[in-house]
Parts: structure tokens; C-alpha cells; sequence
């Protein structure tokens, strides 16, 4: 098996605003980066275990951001942005605590992941105060560290027992994760296995697509044919070749499907909603169906790039209508950022067709996931991820079901 390993970047660009607003980029070295974002997040009174867990988290989100080219593979020229609507607080040229510094100049090359995965965590955090959510929350943190916690004994306590600390990863200059010459068979080595994860774990929303097995690093007939098979359901030239645009299609796809497994709580919620139309949404609506509108938009903006996903909150505000100005303007529609029922009926149709083809496996609701990797140093982007979901069984489970329906004869 190749040797498979992220590295940490020697800088990162930042967007100075919400993905889709007109505001400058910054390049910083990644260690300023994060002695920026932990200065504006945290309080360097906070005990010293606190400090590092809650600057761990600030290093694996972002770091997860440059592994799975987040924004890159959606056509943006910057690796993260500094709304906290979707990243993390950076103040531009603002100053550092010394204590945080000192910390981070230590750690800025540890991050945590899963167990048996390459690729950091996606580590969500909030104040856990006037906002809270499923991953660290900030004052919770230091109430730990009060008790004795130290940081990997905080960070497994909001993100679970199956993460681990990957300490002193390499650090060199940003590149883009595609390898500079198509793939195809006969290639080897880590690209190609980037090519087979990505595929395996896309195919299972896109079954359509066969299993690649073993995932080896060697571009040969069943990789060729899921490659194929991958090109033809996404509309690309069905050569069987991994050019840059099979290449960023299978990037934008991967991030798409991991990021839907992130919405299973709000799928949840929505699993049993009415999705009808109820009259005319716009900016200052509130209720519950514009958390719908919201919802639906969420979904899109993972498999349609002009489309900007927008936060489910209830309240049509800027950031929605323009995630409906770009939905009319994609789908050819009167762009007004109004909601109408003829929007409304699209945005629910095309909604529906994601539904229907991913969500149909249980991709709301995983179980858990493994990954084999080794260690080493190799380019941006380079891991192997299988899923295992739990999926619907197909019938109705009550009183007296076992393992296997009741069949007429």
C-alpha cells in the first residue's frame, strides 16, 4: 500500500467574509493563522488544557478545510473564510496573547482524527453559551480543565474515545492536490489511490458506480471502469481517465458526501416534514418553512458549486436570499430572491432527485467509518476512506420482526 499522509501547509488564504461576498483574500503563514483564530475565539486566562484543546480543534477544522479542498474544488481561489457561519473567527492584523502564541509555535503541527483515518477532523466548536451545537463547546472546556481534565481528555469528551493525536506532521508550501498528469491505466502510487477512496466512498450514494477492491494504487481494468462509470453519471468525457476536471469532479463529490453525513441531525428533523408549498417566502420570513427552503438550499449547495449554502436558522436574511438569487439564476428562473411556487416546486424537485438517489442509503444516519493509511510524507490530500452506514432495512420493524421480513410465498 502507498504511503498515504496529510501534511501542514506553510500558508493558508483566507477569505475576509462569507464565501460569496466581495471581500479581499489574505495569505498568512498557517502558524498565524491559528495564533489569529485562537486569540479571537478563546480567553487566554482559560487553563492551559483548555487552551491546547481548544486550539487542537482550531488546527484539525482548518486544516480539514486544505486536505479536502473545501473551497478550492468549488472554483474559489482561498482555502478558508473568516465568517463564523461557516469557519472560524480571523481578525486581520489584529494582535496575539503571548501564552496562546507559545502554545500554538508547540503544536501547530498536531492535529486529532478518528482512528484509523488520515484526514483531520472537521473539528466544530462553539461558545456553548449563547450558541451550542454537537461538537467542543469553549466554556465547557475550561469547566473541564477546572476538573482536572487535560486537553485529549476534553477533546474525547465532545468528540468522541476514537480520536487520536497525529503529532509533528510534515509541513511544506501548498500545491494543489492534482498529481500534474492524467491518470490512467497503468498509473501508480498514492494518486491512484486517492482516485479508488474517493470512488468507493462516492459510489456508495452512487451505487451505480462499482466497488474498486482492494484499494492497491494500481490503475487497472475495475479501476478504469468505475472512472468511467463516474464520468458518465456526473456528465464528463467518458474516456476512463482522470484528467483535472474527473479529478476536482471526484474532489467536490467526496467533500459533498462527507459534508451530507454532517446534516444527519438536521435530516433528521426534516425526515417527516410536508414539503408543499405555503406561499411566498422573502427576505424577513421566518418559521419553519423557511428552515425547509433552508434545508433544501444546504442540500443543492453540496452538489451544485453556484449555489452558496446558507445556515438552517429559520430567518430569511441576506445570506438565504442570496442562496435563492444563485438557485434562480442556476436553474434559469426570474431572479427576484422571492420564493415563489415556481421556485419553490424546483428547488423541491431537484432537492428531491438528491434524495432519492443518496440519501436512499442511509447516508443521513452512519455508523461509523474506517480507513487503512500509513505513514509518511506524500502531497495535500492523499487518504483512503471507507464508510460502513446503517441503512433502512426496507420493510416495517414491530413486535415480533426478526432479523429477516416475513415473505408471502
Amino acid at each position: 500500500m502507498p504511503e498515504v499522509i496529510p501534511y501542514v501547509p506553510e500558508r493558508i488564504t483566507v477569505h475576509l467574509g462569507p464565501p460569496d461576498a466581495t471581500a479581499a483574500n489574505v495569505t498568512v503563514p498557517f502558524v498565524d493563522y491559528v495564533k489569529n483564530v485562537a486569540s479571537s475565539e478563546i480567553y487566554p486566562t482559560w487553563d492551559e488544557s483548555a487552551l491546547r484543546a481548544n486550539i487542537l480543534a482550531i488546527i484539525s477544522f482548518a486544516l480539514n478545510r486544505v486536505y479536502t479542498e473545501f473551497y478550492r474544488s468549488r472554483g474559489y481561489n482561498f482555502e478558508i473564510t473568516n465568517s463564523t457561519a461557516y469557519d472560524q473567527a480571523f481578525v486581520n492584523g489584529r494582535n496575539t496573547f503571548e501564552n496562546i502564541d507559545a502554545i500554538v509555535d508547540n503544536i501547530f503541527n498536531d492535529y486529532i482524527r478518528r482512528q484509523g483515518f488520515v484526514e483531520p477532523l472537521a473539528a466544530k466548536f462553539c461558545n456553548g453559551t449563547t450558541v451550542t451545537c454537537e461538537g467542543l463547546s469553549q466554556w465547557g472546556s475550561q469547566r473541564l480543565a477546572e476538573d482536572g481534565y487535560n486537553s485529549i481528555q476534553i477533546l474525547r469528551n465532545y468528540y468522541g474515545n476514537n480520536i487520536e493525536l497525529v503529532t509533528n506532521a510534515p509541513v511544506q508550501g501548498l500545491v494543489q492536490s492534482y498529481p500534474g498528469t492524467p491518470l490512467r491505466q497503468g498509473s501508480r502510487g498514492p494518486d491512484v489511490v486517492v482516485v479508488q477512496a474517493s470512488l468507493n466512498r462516492i459510489a456508495q450514494n452512487y451505487p451505480a458506480i462499482p466497488k474498486i477492491s482492494p484499494v492497491d494504487g494500481i490503475f487497472g481494468p475495475q479501476t478504469e471502469a468505475a472512472v468511467r462509470r463516474f464520468q458518465e453519471i456526473f456528465g464528463l468525457s467518458a474516456d476512463g481517465i482522470v484528467g483535472p476536471a474527473t479529478w476536482y469532479a471526484l474532489v467536490r463529490l467526496y467533500v459533498g458526501v462527507l459534508s451530507l453525513a454532517e446534516l444527519r441531525s438536521q435530516g433528521q428533523q426534516f425526515y417527516n416534514v410536508s414539503w408543499n408549498y405555503s406561499g411566498a417566502l422573502q427576505q424577513g420570513s421566518t418559521g419553519e418553512y423557511v428552515r425547509q427552503l433552508q434545508y433544501m438550499l444546504q442540500v443543492l449547495a453540496e452538489f451544485i458549486p453556484a449555489i452558496p449554502p446558507v445556515n438552517v436558522d429559520g430567518i430569511y436574511g441576506p445570506a438565504t436570499q442570496s442562496a435563492v438569487l444563485a438557485a434562480q439564476r442556476y436553474f434559469g428562473l426570474p431572479q427576484t430572491g422571492t420564493v415563489d411556487e415556481r421556485t419553490w416546486q424546483l428547488l423541491e424537485s431537484q432537492f428531491n432527485g438528491v434524495r432519492d438517489t443518496v440519501f436512499r442509503d442511509g447516508e443521513l444516519f452512519p455508523e461509523g467509518q474506517a480507513v487503512t493509511a500509513s505513514t509518511g510524507p506524500a502531497p495535500q490530500g492523499r487518504y483512503e476512506n471507507t464508510t460502513t452506514l446503517t441503512q433502512f432495512p426496507g420493510f416495517d420493524l414491530r413486535l415480533g420482526s426478526r432479523d429477516e421480513p416475513q415473505r408471502e410465498a
